[in-house]
């Protein structure tokens, strides 16, 4: 676990839990790096749900519902795709929040117009969604490394524009 990663996920547990709100992640090439950072500060259970590991189409269709036209149309790894990901992790935990990431991590699966190292990534809430196009390849580790760091800096970018701060009374 990188220590920046352990920063973020307890700025982020501050304002998620203030806030008393509740946060989940739906990840594909991800394979739950982004919920290992975040339950890696004591008192994550406070906040965080759960999340769903997608690593195939079947799993985003079936538990994300995520549309197989979009699938076939745009493919798995794109900005369409992130966001209903957010959308379906937010339905199927029953949270407030979540943090998606799709994407060909490497060393195969890319394409042409898709090239290894591009990953999507989406935060926010069913209706207002943020996202994140990392497209470098280097290499599988670092790619995906990369990928959980910009989530989280994201995600705690997001929240920090969107979450009004609590009043003391």
């Amino acid at each position: 676990m990188e220590f920046e990663n352990k920063i973020l996920s307890r700025e982020i547990q501050q304002l998620v839990y203030e806030a008393g709100k509740t946060l989940g992640t739906a990840e594909s090439c991800t394979g739950g790096r982004i919920a290992e950072s975040i339950i890696a500060v004591p008192g994550a259970s406070d906040y965080f749900k759960g999340g769903v590991i997608s690593y195939t189409d079947e799993i985003k269709e079936n538990i994300l519902g995520v549309d197989h036209e979009t699938l076939v149309e745009k493919n798995a790894v794109s900005e369409d795709v992130a966001r209903m990901m957010v959308q379906g992790a937010i339905k199927a935990l029953n949270v407030d929040y979540a943090i998606s990431a799709t994407g060909f991590a490497g060393p195969g699966g890319g394409t042409k117009e898709i090239p290894v190292g591009t990953i999507w990534l989406a935060c926010g809430t069913a209706d207002d969604i943020v996202t994140f196009k990392q497209f470098e390849d280097d290499g599988r580790d670092v790619n995906l490394a990369k990928a959980t760091t910009k989530a989280l800096q994201m995600f705690l970018e997001y929240l920090k524009t969107h979450i009004e701060p609590q009043k003391e009374e």
